[in-house]
């Protein structure tokens, strides 16, 4: 493979940078990609081939995860657009959006007493998925228009919503391994 570290994951995947990407393409040359360099592929190399192969590998798995994921590729184009996240001292201050956020764990810690747990958390999951995709949209927007700092507050917010969107998946596994 010609790519390099320096390369970023759009120019990879020979991508343009975008948030509409075309997934399609995208997995397309993942796959050859994939192939060019599978580690398998240097088994009679020498060792710095072989470890060579390996790393491009795992480069272009982290750069496929990125771009596949609509939250994570925003994240991604905010930083080559000099956007700095610092996760651990930033989060969003919007008071409204944190209160519907209290009420959505208090919402997903009530299930578990619930008659029909399953049935409460589809439509709690459905709801919060339909949150998400109209962040994403929004999300789209602002990239387009640049509008990076409004981007990066609502990168923060959909990080919420997909941390709440993992604890609903565990708590499904944990009701399905309790029947």
């Amino acid at each position: 493979m010609s790519g390099s570290q320096s390369q970023n994951y759009f120019e990879i995947f020979r991508l343009p940078i975008d948030f509409h990407l075309n997934t399609q393409k995208l997995t397309e040359h993942y796959r050859e990609l994939q192939k060019a360099v599978h580690p398998d592929r240097f088994a009679n190399a020498g060792d710095r081939d072989r470890r060579l192969a390996v790393q491009q590998a795992a480069n272009i798995n982290e750069a496929f995860e990125v771009l596949k994921s609509p939250l994570k590729r925003a994240r991604y184009m905010l930083i080559l657009a000099g956007v700095d996240f610092n996760d651990e001292h930033e989060t969003t201050q919007d008071p409204e959006f944190l209160m519907e956020q209290m009420e959505l764990r208090e919402s997903v810690a009530a299930i578990r007493g619930l008659d029909d747990p399953f049935s409460e958390l589809v439509k709690l999951m459905q709801t919060i998925e339909q949150k998400k995709s109209t962040m994403i949209d929004t999300l789209s927007q602002l990239i387009d228009t640049k509008e990076y700092l409004d981007a990066k507050v609502l990168v923060q917010k959909l990080q919420f919503l997909e941390k709440l969107l993992l604890e609903c998946e565990n708590l499904e596994q944990d009701l399905a391994d309790a029947l």
